[in-house]
C-alpha cells in the first residue's frame, strides 16, 4: 500500500462548501490541493469563479489556480496529465494530495480515463440551439472555423446536426473534435483514493446558497473584474471558453446592454442553478461516497474519513447519504 500513490477527492456542486471543507481537512493532515475547476485555471478570473483567497491559499499549497490567461483553453486531456504528474510529485514529498473542485468532466477523466468524445451535454444542446436560432447555422459554422478549422472544413455551412455536435464536443472537452478523433483513450487512475461527493439533501438548500455567493460576487466587484478583463485582453470574445464559465457570459452580455441589472442577476443565477444540477448529474454516474452537505459536524466526520482511509480502514457506513440526489 505504501508504494501506491493515495490521494483524497472531494467534489461536488458549486457553492456547496467544498472550499472552506478542504482548508478545514488540510488542518489535520499534510495534503497539498489540487483544483479540479476549469475556471480556476485562469489568470484574472477571482471574483466571478469565487477563486480561494490569498490567505486560503497560504494556508496550504494550491495547484492548478492561475496557469493560463482567458485567451487560452485548458482541457480534460491537460487536467489528466497534470493531475497525474502533480498526484505523483506531491506523494514523493511526503504529502496527500487533495483535489477539490466541480468540473466532473475532469474527475471522469482522471478515475476512468479519456473517452474518444465527451457525451452530450442537454443544456449545452439548448444554449447551442438557442444561438442558432438567433444567428443561423453559418454563423455557429464559422464559429466552429475558430474552434476546430479542420472539421468546419469538411462540412457545409448549414449541416446543422454536423456542427451542432462538433462545438458540443470542442467546448465540452476544450479540444477540437479532429483532434480528440485522432487519439486513443488515455489510462484511467492507477492511485488508490478515498472519492467524496458532497451533495444537498435538500436543493432549496443549495438555490439558496447560491443566491447568496451570486450578491456577494457583485458586492465584490465582479463586474468591474468583467471589465477590466475585456479591457485586458481586447482579442477576448464569448466563444473563448474563458467566457464561457459560468456568470462571465451573463455579465458581458449585461454590459452589452441586452437587459438591465435584476435580468442580469436572474439569469447568472439561474445559469449557476443550471451548473449546479448538471454537476448533480455528472456525480451518480461517478464511484464515490456521496455525503449529505447539509449535515451538522460534517467536517469532523470528513476528518475522522481520511483517518480511516489512511490506515486502510473502510469508510463508515454512517458517512454515505442514503438519499436521492
Amino acid at each position: 500500500m505504501s508504494d501506491t500513490p493515495q490521494a483524497i477527492l472531494l467534489m461536488g456542486p458549486t457553492a456547496s462548501g467544498k472550499t472552506g471543507l478542504a482548508l478545514e481537512m488540510a488542518r489535520h493532515f499534510p495534503l497539498e490541493i489540487v483544483s479540479v475547476d476549469s475556471a480556476l485555471v485562469y489568470r484574472g478570473m477571482d471574483i466571478g469563479s469565487a477563486k480561494p483567497s490569498a490567505a486560503e491559499m497560504a494556508a496550504c499549497p494550491h495547484h492548478l489556480i492561475d496557469i493560463i490567461s482567458p485567451l487560452q483553453s485548458y482541457s480534460a486531456a491537460q487536467f489528466h496529465a497534470d493531475a497525474n504528474r502533480l498526484i505523483a510529485e506531491i506523494t514523493t514529498r511526503g504529502n496527500i494530495p487533495l483535489l477539490v473542485g466541480g468540473t466532473m468532466l475532469y474527475y471522469k477523466a482522471l478515475l476512468e480515463g479519456l473517452s474518444d468524445l465527451p457525451q452530450a451535454d442537454p443544456a449545452l444542446r439548448a444554449e447551442l440551439d438557442a444561438d442558432a436560432a438567433r444567428l443561423g447555422w453559418p454563423a455557429l459554422h464559422a464559429r466552429l472555423a475558430r474552434l476546430d478549422p479542420t472539421t468546419a472544413a469538411r462540412l457545409n455551412p448549414n449541416d446543422a446536426q454536423r456542427i451542432h455536435r462538433a462545438l458540443e464536443v470542442c467546448l465540452l472537452s476544450g479540444r477540437p473534435m479532429s483532434e480528440l478523433l485522432a487519439q486513443g483513450k488515455e489510462a484511467g487512475a492507477s492511485f488508490r483514493r478515498l472519492s467524496l461527493a458532497l451533495v444537498p439533501q435538500e436543493r432549496g438548500w443549495l438555490h439558496q446558497r447560491i443566491g447568496q455567493r451570486f450578491e456577494i460576487m457583485l458586492e465584490q466587484g465582479f463586474l468591474d473584474e468583467v471589465s477590466h478583463l475585456r479591457a485586458a485582453y481586447p482579442e477576448l470574445t464569448l466563444d473563448l471558453p474563458s467566457m464561457r464559465c459560468v456568470g462571465y457570459r451573463q455579465a458581458w452580455e449585461h454590459q452589452d446592454g441586452l437587459y438591465d441589472r435584476q435580468e442580469f442577476i436572474e439569469r447568472g443565477t439561474a445559469a449557476t442553478r443550471q451548473l449546479a444540477k448538471r454537476q448533480l448529474t455528472w456525480t451518480r454516474s461517478l464511484d464515490v461516497i456521496p455525503v449529505n452537505a447539509q449535515q451538522d459536524g460534517l467536517a469532523g466526520q470528513l476528518v475522522r474519513a481520511v483517518e480511516d482511509f489512511l490506515t486502510g480502514k473502510p469508510p463508515a457506513e454512517a458517512l454515505r447519504f442514503a438519499g436521492k440526489f
